[in-house]
């Protein structure tokens, strides 16, 4: 006698399969996103150097350029400083977004919200992360009655392996294809950030700097010597533009 086995149970090699997929896609992952770290600290380091060697060399010039201006003009006794009009006039802030009006079917989606992704549903501890994280984003929508954003939380949720109730090959099965999906989309976005970073001016100018130090040439001190040069340069025209004492 025979033992038939339904055509659509998932066999232990496709899940074994679909498990070595996911481990190979979440080493991918995990290399994507410490090379979007590293490009990140690298592109702060880079910004504070150049703010603390160049940054402060072109403020400078800049002070010395307006107070030449002023010499022109014959107004050397006048300091740069912002028009007395201008300080009059309060700074017109960009207001908070106002909570807007929490409505039945609001407050409804929130519940389901919260009963869907609430942390003490966790079945472990990166799960309870994940969970108080999106209750986090979930208690801001709800106090700003975003029906929308709420909506996209809980969709987002329900995509999700976690949530898959479970043990079944079946639901195993199931989880790990949503796995898979999360994480190629998770590196997408990472691959846009990486992307955005690559096409800052300032990156650029980073890059520019990384490829002449690769022939030896030092292009941030090149800029410190252009400058002070430059500030040189000015001041000896403001001093040449002021009266003698």
């Amino acid at each position: 006698m025979s033992t038939l086995v339904p055509l659509d149970r998932p066999h232990d090699h496709d899940l074994d399969g679909l498990r070595a997929q996911v481990s190979e896609l979440e080493a991918a992952h995990a290399e994507r996103s410490a090379a979007v770290s590293r490009a990140r600290a690298d592109l702060a380091a880079f910004k504070m150097r150049y703010r603390h060697e160049v940054g402060s060399l072109h403020d400078e010039l800049d002070r010395l350029e307006l107070d030449l201006a002023e010499a022109e003009l014959g107004e050397l006794s006048k300091r740069v400083a912002p028009d007395a009009n201008a300080e009059a006039k309060p700074a017109t802030a960009r207001p908070e977004p106002l909570a807007r009006f929490t409505s039945d079917a609001v407050r409804k989606l929130f519940r389901d919200v919260a009963k869907a992704i609430h942390p003490d549903l966790a079945r472990d501890a990166d799960a309870r992360d994940r969970r108080h994280t999106l209750m986090i984003e979930a208690n801001r929508a709800y106090a700003l009655g975003d029906e929308e954003q709420l909506r996209g939380i809980l969709l987002s949720w329900e995509r999700s392996p976690e949530a898959i109730q479970g043990t079944d090959a079946e639901a195993n099965r199931l989880r790990l294809e949503r796995r898979i999906a999360q994480i190629e989309e998770q590196m997408e976005l990472l691959a846009g950030v990486q992307g955005e970073l690559k096409e800052s001016p300032m990156w650029q100018l980073k890059q520019m700097v990384d490829d002449e130090a690769a022939k030896g040439k030092d292009l941030v001190k090149d800029m410190v010597r252009r400058l002070k040069r430059d500030i040189l340069v000015a001041t000896n025209r403001l001093d040449a533009l002021r009266p003698l004492g």
